[in-house]
C-alpha cells in the first residue's frame, strides 16, 4: 500500500471521467496531458500515478501488476492515508527511510547498477524515497490499527508448526534438521499475526470502499 496519492493538476482539473481512458498520457498542443483514472469523494487518482507505482514494482520485484490492480492498490492507500492523517498518525522517521533506501539500493546491486535500474524505469531516487515513505506509513498504520485486536493461541502456533512448517522444511530441504518448536515459536506467532492483520485490513477496506463514492475509468477496475 507510498507517495501522496492525490495530485491536483490544474491542466486536467476540469476533465471528466469519460475522458479518462486507460493508456499512457496523451499529447495535446505538444504537451503531455495526464488523465484522471479514478475519483474518490472529492479527490482524484491519475494515470501517471499508476505508471509510477508500476515502475516502482518493476524496480523492486522485477514485475508489475495489471493497471486495474495498481489502481485498486492506490485506492486502498488513499483510504489508509486519509484515516491515518485524520488521526495524526506520525510520518516515518527520516532515519528509518534512510535505512530502507540503503537496503533497497543494496538489494539491487552496486550503486552503479541501482542508478542504471532507476534510469531504465524512468525514476529518480527522490521518487523512490517518496514511494518508500508512503509504503512505510501505510503499513505502520495498518499494523497499529489491527495488531492490538489479534490474539494467536498456542494451539494455532502448534498446528502451524506441525501441519505447515515441518512438512515444508522437509520437502524443501530433506537434509536440514527440523528445529524444535521452541526455537521458531516467535517467528510462527508473528507470521500468523501478520496473516490475521491482513485479513482484518482487507475486510475493513472492503467495508470502507462500499461507503465511499468511488468512480473508476479503467476496464475491469473495481473500487
Amino acid at each position: 500500500m507510498r507517495r501522496t496519492i492525490v495530485i491536483f493538476a490544474s491542466i486536467i482539473a476540469a476533465a471528466g471521467i469519460a475522458d479518462a481512458t486507460p493508456g499512457s498520457a496523451r499529447q495535446q498542443s505538444g504537451r503531455v496531458v495526464d488523465r484522471i483514472v479514478a475519483r474518490i469523494e472529492g479527490d482524484i487518482i491519475l494515470q501517471s500515478q499508476i505508471q509510477e507505482l508500476a515502475a516502482f514494482q518493476q524496480l523492486v520485484d522485477g514485475r508489475a501488476e495489471r493497471d486495474d490492480r495498481l489502481l485498486s492498490e492506490l485506492i486502498e492507500q488513499w483510504i489508509v492515508e486519509t484515516e491515518a492523517n485524520e488521526s495524526h498518525f506520525p510520518q516515518p522517521a527520516q532515519s528509518e527511510v534512510d535505512r530502507e533506501m540503503s537496503r533497497l539500493s543494496t538489494q539491487l546491486g552496486s550503486s552503479e547498477a541501482y542508478a542504471t535500474k532507476l534510469r531504465n524505469q524512468g525514476m529518480t531516487a527522490a521518487q523512490v524515497r517518496q514511494l518508500l515513505i508512503r509504503q512505510i506509513f501505510v503499513e505502520r498504520y495498518v499494523d497499529y490499527k489491527f495488531r492490538p485486536t489479534v490474539q494467536i493461541e498456542t494451539a494455532d502456533v502448534e498446528n502451524y508448526y506441525r501441519n505447515d512448517f515441518v512438512p515444508a522444511l522437509e520437502k524443501n530441504n530433506k537434509s536440514a534438521p527440523v528445529p524444535p518448536l521452541s526455537e521458531v515459536e516467535g517467528q510462527i506467532r508473528e507470521l500468523l499475526t501478520q496473516r490475521e492483520i491482513s485479513a482484518l485490513a482487507a475486510k475493513w477496506l472492503d467495508d470502507t470502499k462500499s461507503r465511499l463514492k468511488i468512480e473508476t475509468a479503467l476496464p475491469g477496475a473495481k473500487p
